[in-house]
């Protein structure tokens, strides 16, 4: 089964369109997952770098710079 012959209510799509759908669709949910897992790896960085700088900082590594 392809992802354009998903029955739609009220959309009727030529060959053409079914073509380009096929084609093109799988590209950009995959470009919208990449988007999404590198915004939530961001965040988690973001977040890490924060705890770590609230809670010590580089106080908490002191013995490695020694």
């Amino acid at each position: 089964m392809k992802l354009s012959d998903i029955a739609l209510p009220g959309f009727e799509l030529s060959s053409s369109q079914r073509e380009t759908l096929d084609r093109y669709l799988p590209l950009v949910i995959v470009a919208l997952l990449v988007w999404v897992a590198a915004r939530g790896v961001r965040k988690m960085f973001w977040t890490a770098f924060g705890l770590f700088w609230a809670f010590g900082g580089m106080s908490t590594l002191r013995h490695l710079l020694r």
